[in-house]
């Protein structure tokens, strides 16, 4: 064998004992999670309940409406909870249909936005896009 294989031996050796280190540890967290989830299953806080329902960006929102009106979210956390947990709601709670509940209830979570625009192959904020443009006009007055 010349070094050169030996170094790529030596390096798949590494590889795979990194992967079986990897994998046991992940067979090890998930044999955690189901004695936590099979011990703590009525346990769970109701925020908890609700955040293991939660898709796309329904953790902004809820943090949002927190941190907004936290007595109100409280109250229809609560309630959301008792819903998840007798099963009248079983469906994944995404940011839209989270926002909809709360605005629906009379709770307006305001949300950040952001509009980018794409300028020479690259995604930049509206914002920026006016500012240059204004500066680029701008440079332009003065050449006249």
């Amino acid at each position: 064998m010349t070094e050169e294989d030996k170094e790529l031996e030596i390096l798949k050796a590494k590889r795979l004992a990194e992967m079986e280190k990897n994998l046991a540890e992940q067979n090890n967290q998930q044999e955690h999670e189901t004695m936590l989830s099979n011990s703590s299953q009525n346990k769970l806080l109701p925020r908890d309940q609700i955040i293991k329902k939660l898709g796309y960006r329904g953790l902004e929102v809820l943090s949002n409406a927190e941190s907004q009106f936290p007595n109100e979210t409280k109250l229809v956390v609560e309630k959301l909870a008792e819903l998840i947990q007798s099963g009248e709601i079983d469906e994944v709670l995404d940011g839209g249909k989270l926002l909809t509940l709360f605005r629906s209830v009379g709770i307006s979570v305001r949300m950040e936005n952001k509009i980018n625009v794409e300028k020479d192959g690259k995604f930049v904020s509206i914002s920026e896009k006016f500012v240059k443009q204004t500066d680029d006009s701008s440079f332009e007055d003065d050449e006249i």
